[in-house]
């Protein structure tokens, strides 16, 4: 029990890290279908779903994941537009792995996207981890 507590401690915030990935993935999936009937496109549905999965995922990896300690206006705007900024450039290429390998390459896209995501969940973990959240 004792090696359990110490492992669980030792990878607490890639542990919370991945528990929270999930959740922000329920936020924009549940969020995309209330959305999607309202309109006769998936781009709005899609930004709107985005929008709100990274606000989710900024609140829950600010609090729990990293626990950020940043105060004030200046160093909150900084962080806010650094996980946003973050989270535009990993969502752009997501977009860019699957359109050269899926649309030109005639790759599976399911397999292409499955392998994009994990990509882009790493790639948010290390900016966040190294850029967003970094430890003074």
């Amino acid at each position: 029990m004792e090696k359990i507590k110490e492992l669980l401690v030792k990878y607490r915030e890639l542990i919370l890290y991945l528990v929270f990935g999930v959740l922000t993935t329920v936020v924009n999936y549940v969020s995309y279908l209330i959305f999607a009937p309202l309109f006769k496109t998936t781009t709005i549905p899609t930004v709107i779903a985005w929008v709100l999965s990274v606000i989710f995922a900024y609140f829950t990896n600010r609090v729990w994941v990293f626990q950020s300690h940043a105060k004030g206006a200046a160093a909150l705007f900084r962080e806010v537009l650094s996980f946003f900024g973050a989270r535009l450039l990993s969502g752009v290429i997501d977009v860019g792995i699957m359109w050269v390998f899926a649309d030109r390459m005639g790759l599976n896209d399911k397999i292409v996207k499955l392998a994009s995501n994990v990509f882009v969940v790493i790639f948010n973990y290390v900016a966040s981890k190294l850029v967003i959240f970094r430890k003074k």
